[in-house]
């Protein structure tokens, strides 16, 4: 499996020469497995150059999965600009699941951002058919991965992912708030695996003032790897805030605590 990083930014997307190295986009992960399907996570900014890439490598895969954490802007706003969406021959299917998603129409979700007050083209007249899949299951087995959710906290809800492929594993947590310690349920749902995308936004002093936010640390993001025992951090969902400079100081403290711990970089590819 390989996971590059097509938006690494929390809250808003940026655009400034201070924010060239950790990139400037809102969340967009692509998964490519080993018999070279594409799955994507989230559809903030980044999924506009996810969407030319695919292009360019002529995928003939016919049907994509865009599973989202949740529906904030920042993991919605890009999904106007993908260009496979515009395609009348792809099938794109929406998927949510997870137990207890406080999602009353799915479908609406997307096609209220893109009403004319937002927007110039509609959902319906993009090309591509759309499935919008609300699952009310925590796991779920999709050509042949395995696929399974936890509710984390978060404003409005969020959901961690964690897929398993060829035995292989990695967990994508963000958009998660740990509170005063650790959620124990988060750590054994990361236990072992082989990397662990976890969002930090904010420094532990900055947390104090961002409570309820619902956002992480990097110290703890830290721990729940260190008690998890996965084998590779990698630290995402970059506060706006929080230039090149700035995240590259953070980067190499976290280094020092946890050797494998690495700042997502946008277009950045993790092998597992």
């Amino acid at each position: 499996m390989k996971v590059k990083f097509y938006g690494t930014r929390g809250s808003i997307p940026v655009c400034n020469r201070d924010f060239l190295e950790f990139g400037g986009n809102t969340t967009s992960l692509m998964i490519t497995r080993d018999n070279g399907r594409v799955a994507i996570l989230d559809a903030g900014t980044g999924i506009r150059q996810l969407g030319i890439d695919l292009a360019k490598k002529k995928l003939h895969q016919k049907d994509l999965f865009i599973g989202f954490t949740h529906f904030h802007w920042d993991h919605i706003q890009g999904f106007p600009f993908f260009g496979s969406a515009y395609n009348p021959n792809m099938i794109i299917n929406i998927l949510a699941m997870g137990k207890d998603r406080e999602i009353n129409d799915l479908e609406e979700i997307f096609k209220g951002q893109m009403k004319p007050e937002y927007f110039p083209v509609p959902l319906l007249s993009m090309g591509a058919k759309f499935n919008f899949l609300k699952l009310n299951s925590n796991e779920l087995t999709l050509n042949g991965a395995s696929v399974r959710v936890i509710k984390q906290n978060h404003p409005g809800g969020s959901y961690g992912y964690r897929i398993e492929d060829n035995g292989k594993s990695f967990v994508f947590c963000t958009d998660l708030e740990h509170g005063d310690s650790v959620l124990p349920e988060i750590v054994d749902f990361c236990k072992n695996a082989d990397v662990l995308i976890h969002e930090a936004q904010y420094t532990s002093e900055q947390l104090k003032s961002h409570a309820g936010w619902g956002h992480s640390s990097y110290e703890q993001a830290i721990e729940v790897a260190e008690r998890a025992g996965v084998k590779q951090l990698v630290i995402t969902h970059h506060d706006p805030e929080h230039n090149d400079a700035f995240l590259t100081k953070r980067e190499k403290e976290c280094q020092k605590r946890y050797p494998n711990c690495v700042f997502a970089r946008e277009l950045m590819e993790i092998v597992i």
